[in-house]
């Protein structure tokens, strides 16, 4: 079997991988829908693998690895590693699951974040009652996040917030001092939100990134009562092109509270300083960002060996994300704690594949399939009227 092509689309705001094979298996990858401006960089990786056998995957994504880096750029290695397993899997008649080593669980328990409605401030009553939304959601999520701090609305509601200048320009420009009122508020809604969860709902914070290390140190040994998750993102997150692993270790030493980053780093080599210098409690690198399952499962390996929680990043991966993350996470070892739960980003995207379980998630949990492949697959003639102009030919 050899790939023929490479192709790349943005149904909605998501970039779409096809690759097609010489013998008609075709498989698919998918890009967040925060990412619509990568179709070049994905169309690039063409002159390198087609002629390639696309079920030697490793094989493959060997010659283009080294072309990729941190979040963003990381995204387009991934995606294309993501259809090589639904290539393999499909052209051997197993889920990609199967490939990775066979499955170490049924079923896999995934989180939510944002919840079901936006907050209507930035108040500790918001945020206690968003995330009653999602403690009494139908999907019977056992593990909620929210955002605070500099991944929130709060640095523009709050007076007084920060000692800094509240800057505007990209995602996650923010960084500086937090003032006392401005910790207080942080501490504050985070414990609303706890009380209205109770014990049985467990409550992890998306921080950052933009933390310094005092008041990352006074954020987490003041929320140590609470038993949270994990603080996550503290020190870097989304689109920060290092790791600063020494950072997150002197924050990691003071505190109980478990301290989580991962889902911009690309690469396992990327991992190693955080992981065997023990800087955090969990990762949670995102298999579209990372470099793919393959990539993702190699860092669950190493962190299990260093007694080191894994919990996947994911959001806005959408449903071929979502299926590549339900074959990952199954065969993970049992450090294994939860992935966050990947959304479509519009509702229609569910009218125009076919695989998915309805209801996808049953009491937190979603049950690993066993269709060839990422077993997930396009309704061709329901989907083609969502191809932008230019790419009619998308599915030819």
């Amino acid at each position: 079997m050899k790939i023929t092509d490479l192709k790349c689309t943005v149904m909605g705001n998501s970039p779409i991988v096809r690759i097609v094979t010489d013998e008609g298996i075709e498989g698919y990858g998918q890009i967040e829908h925060s990412k619509p401006y990568v179709k070049p960089q994905v169309l690039f990786y063409k002159q390198f693998i087609v002629g390639e056998d696309p079920t030697n995957v490793e094989r493959v994504v060997m010659k283009i690895r080294r072309l990729g880096g941190f979040k963003p750029w990381g995204s387009a290695v991934s995606a294309i590693e993501v259809a090589l397993w639904d290539i393999a899997g499909k052209a051997a008649g197993l889920p990609v699951y199967k490939l990775l080593g066979g499955k170490v669980r049924d079923q896999v328990r995934v989180y939510n974040t944002g919840g079901y409605v936006p907050l209507k401030d930035q108040s500790p009553a918001s945020y206690a009652e968003i995330v009653s939304h999602q403690k009494n959601g139908p999907e019977g999520f056992t593990m909620v996040k929210q955002g605070v701090s500099w991944h929130s609305g709060m640095p523009q509601a709050v007076p007084d917030f920060t000692y800094g200048e509240v800057r505007t320009g990209p995602v996650h420009i923010n960084k500086g001092p937090l003032t006392q009122k401005g910790l207080y508020h942080v501490i504050e809604c985070v414990e609303a939100m706890k009380a209205a969860l109770g014990p049985e709902i467990g409550l992890a914070i998306d921080c950052g990134p933009g933390w310094l290390i005092p008041d990352a140190i006074r954020l987490a040994k003041a929320v140590e009562p609470l038993n949270l998750m994990w603080l996550e993102d503290l020190i870097t997150g989304d689109y920060s092109p290092h790791v600063s692993a020494r950072v997150y270790r002197e924050v990691t030493q003071a505190t109980s509270t478990p301290i989580h980053t991962g889902e911009q780093i690309y690469l396992r080599n990327n991992f190693m300083e955080l992981i065997e210098g023990q800087c955090v409690r969990v990762v949670g690198p995102d298999p579209l960002d990372v470099g793919g399952l393959a990539e993702l499962k190699w860092v669950a390996e190493y962190a299990d060996l260093h007694s080191i929680l894994m919990a996947p990043h994911g959001v806005i991966d959408g449903v071929f994300g979502l299926a590549g993350l339900v074959h990952a996470t199954a065969t993970m070892p049992q450090n294994y704690v939860a992935f966050e739960y990947a959304n479509a980003e519009h509702k229609w995207w569910y009218d125009i594949v076919t695989g998915l379980p309805n209801p996808i998630v049953k009491n937190g949990l979603i049950e690993v399939w066993d269709r060839p492949g990422l077993g997930v697959e396009f309704i061709k003639d329901k989907a083609v009227k969502y191809l932008p102009a230019g790419d009619e030919d998308f599915f030819e």
